[in-house]
């Protein structure tokens, strides 16, 4: 008999990473009791500053620092690693890229504490089994569903309602009473009768709460794929299990979607796990459900609306492997997906995937980061590529895939540029309602089709002034004007929400007529209700979509239930509706006034995306872009679709002006309640940064007053680190970070890598 060999030796010491503004995790020895329990990534209770917090455990030691006391962890919250090593590293990386705290990073990420975690941990260091996350379990509803049998109605009185129902079962193979409740009135009742008379069976079961799951989509087999979808699916598939990006250039309508789901079909063959990324999940139900109809449901969708409890749910499906495919918006990019294969980041130019607070990544730029490390293939979508992804390619660090021509064969549509300094007034009097887009309107709806109108300014009025002295009715904490919001009859400050009711006076000199200036989605609105009275016409903005709203809206756009859609941003991205043959873009260079360096370019995605909008089903489609700028070549190149001509273009100015993607940014923000003391601080931070660039190739741009110069009662300063060398741009952020943890008084600094917002 001989004796074992021992196992070997483990770690009895961890660095934790807290939720805390530092930039650094802490060691912590580990209990003997814990020592198999606790690797890297487990979530894990530790003492700090005389209380007990969650931390992340991010790597073991065997011997702590030198000099130090070290404490011990309290307990482990779950049993297995939260994280999973791969992500667990990645999150690390990105921490470091932009220079934010690990512990609030790997906060940021993980799904919410149970019940009661930190005090209710038992002498042995772990948790009851007993303890829950609040809210409510995905999939414990239960639901009525009827499907049409082969008996004939003919012969039977039936109502209305109940011959409306048995149409739309036998369009469908089944439909849930959630979905019938659209169509009919009190349908249980009628379903009920019907059932009686043989005409349709019913069955309940279980179905999952969450709003993307609450109708019943048809299983659907992939499409016969175009020449260029054909090529792009083989590049793509001939790369999984490589660390291979691509840029897939396709315009509106060119089937982006079915090459991903292609792509992702193949990958879940050979047991690997996807992530797509999509600007904004709410606007994206039709999406969600092409995916369904192909995958089935198990698919984890991640989106603001989900309880703890549904959030802890999804990520412990992905983390064990019994979910493989996750949909969301940019924080999904968090999502512990097993022996991940492929990401896709569609709609890629869009500035929603840039976080704007807190830990500010940007979530294209990250799934680059985690694709590469994961060995996984990255894709990056869109008809409109960013000019950062496109140089991406012209480096070698992407392959460009295009498919210039709709999956349909239809041609783009038609765009009509409006001279706005020209058509002074339309048919019903109204400046922003031109003769030609008045025209097609109007004939659309004769020949019942549908048209959507883009305006991106919500309420009735941007602001008012005083035809008197001149003020305009501005927010008392911040430098914007109010917005009228005639309907609710107040004046909004978009930015800290301040509100008050529409003064009948000047409230600077007592002076009756504040006038209108500019136009708001409320005004467009109403005039085109009272233009068309017999249109069916519907708001998509912020106001009047939220939660379900917004699913509710495009759901009845979709079935034909609205004629003219009017929104903001909300209704450029990726709706895909047959019936819409007219587009109107109310203000085509609204967007080219931001003091933005890419105020162009911005401009060019949004009028190109939204004439996308148009002609995706039999009828030709048309545009019309309504400017004061009728010569801008964002305006012309988006009238032409001419993409290529407006990067070549739009990147040529970049070069010339040292902007991205041929140099690298870095935003230093400082605000404070004491205008001096603002002041005072951007201005020791400019010295500091000019001091660690030194002779090197770069420039500080600023210190300057940001154009929002005061918000939610704080002024705003700010400066730009500018370099061509990522390093140089690094070094000088790292001396100005170092600067301000020394202390900053009662302001606010703070820094944002590769910044996407201006303001």
């Amino acid at each position: 008999m001989t004796d074992e060999a021992p196992g070997p030796a483990l770690d009895g010491y961890a660095e934790v990473a807290i939720p805390v503004p530092l930039r650094r995790a802490f060691t912590y020895a580990i209990p003997d009791a814990l020592l198999e329990h606790i690797k890297p990534g487990s979530r894990v209770a530790v003492p700090f500053h005389r209380r007990k917090v969650a931390g992340i455990v991010v790597s073991t030691k065997p011997t702590p620092p030198e000099g130090i006391r070290v404490k011990k962890i309290a307990g482990v919250i779950e049993r297995d690693p939260l994280f999973p090593e791969e992500l667990l590293r990645f999150l690390e990386a990105a921490a470091g890229y932009y220079f934010h705290p690990i512990g609030e990073v790997l906060k940021s990420a993980a799904p919410a504490l149970p019940t009661g975690a930190l005090r209710r941990l038992r002498k042995d260091g772990f948790l009851d089994d007993g303890e829950t996350l609040k809210g409510q379990t995905v999939g414990t509803k239960l639901a009525l569903f009827a499907k049409r049998t082969d008996l004939a109605s003919e012969g039977l009185r039936l109502g209305a309602s109940q011959r409306s129902i048995l149409a739309l079962l036998e369009a469908r193979e089944e439909v849930g009473l959630d979905e019938l409740r659209e169509h009919a009135k009190s349908p249980r009742g009628k379903l009920a009768r019907l059932a009686e008379l043989g005409l349709v069976s019913l069955t309940e079961r279980e179905v999952r709460r969450d709003p993307f799951f609450s109708r019943t989509v048809e299983p659907q087999g992939p499409l016969e794929p175009t020449g260029a979808q054909q090529v792009a699916i083989d590049a793509m598939i001939a790369e999984l299990g490589s660390r291979a990006a691509f840029l897939l250039h396709g315009v509106t309508g060119s089937g982006k979607t079915e090459v991903y789901l292609q792509v992702i079909a193949e990958a879940h063959r050979r047991g690997l796990g996807s992530l797509l990324l999509v600007p904004e999940i709410a606007l994206t139900p039709q999406l969600v459900g092409r995916f369904r109809a192909r995958f089935g449901d198990g698919i984890a969708v991640l989106h603001s609306a989900l309880s703890p409890r549904e959030r802890d749910d999804a990520w412990r499906g992905l983390r064990s492997g019994e979910l493989r495919f996750a949909v969301g918006a940019r924080s999904a990019l968090f999502a512990p997906i097993d022996k991940l294969g492929v990401i896709v980041v569609d709609e890629e130019h869009d500035p929603s995937f840039k976080q704007e607070e807190g830990f500010r990544y940007h979530a294209r730029d990250m799934a680059l980061l985690r694709a590469h490390r994961a060995n996984a293939l990255c894709i990056l979508g869109s008809a409109t590529p960013s000019l950062e992804s496109y140089a991406l390619q012209r480096r070698g660090r992407a392959t460009l895939l295009s498919m210039p021509e709709r999956a349909t064969k239809r041609s783009l549509p038609k765009v009509e540029i409006v001279d706005l300094r020209r058509h002074v007034r339309g048919p019903t009097g109204h400046r922003f309602v031109s003769g030609p887009l008045h025209h097609a309107l109007r004939d659309g709806l004769e020949e019942k089709q549908q048209a959507i109108l883009f305006l991106n300014r919500r309420g009735f009025v941007p602001s008012r002034r005083c035809e008197s002295c001149g003020e305009l009715l501005s927010c008392p904490a911040c430098s914007v004007t109010l917005t009228e919001h005639r309907r609710a009859s107040q004046l909004r400050c978009h930015y800290c929400d301040y509100r008050c009711d529409v003064p009948s006076a000047c409230p600077a000199c007592g002076a009756d007529g504040l006038k209108e200036l500019g136009l708001g989605t409320e005004q467009l609105e109403d005039h085109l209700n009272g233009a068309f009275p017999d249109a069916r016409i519907a708001r998509l903005d912020r106001d009047t979509a939220r939660g379900r709203g917004i699913e509710d809206v495009l759901h009845r756009f979709r079935e034909g239930e609205i004629d003219v859609l009017v929104g903001t941003q909300m209704v450029t991205k990726g709706h895909d509706v047959k019936a819409v043959t007219t587009v109107g873009v109310v203000s085509a260079d609204q967007s080219l006034a931001f003091p933005d360096f890419r105020a162009e370019e911005r401009t060019f995605q949004l009028l190109a995306q939204v004439a996308g909008r148009a002609g995706r089903g039999e009828r030709e489609g048309r545009v019309f872009f309504q400017t004061f700028q009728p010569d801008h070549r964002a305006v012309r190149c988006a009238a032409r679709h001419d993409y290529q001509a407006f990067v070549e273009q739009e990147l040529e100015a970049r070069r010339d002006l040292l902007y991205p993607p041929f140099a690298h940014l870095v935003a230093v923000r400082v605000d404070s309640g004491s205008e001096p003391h603002g002041r005072r601080v951007i201005g020791d931070l400019a010295r500091v940064a000019r001091a660690a660039l030194g002779e090197r190739e770069g420039s500080v741009l600023g210190p300057v007053v940001a154009p929002i110069a005061r918000l939610r009662g704080r002024y705003r300063f700010r400066m730009m680190l500018r370099a061509p060398q990522r390093a140089v741009v690094r070094e000088v952020a790292a001396a100005v970070i170092a600067r301000i943890e020394e202390g900053v008084g009662n302001a606010r600094a703070s820094i944002d890598v590769d910044p996407v917002s201006m303001l």
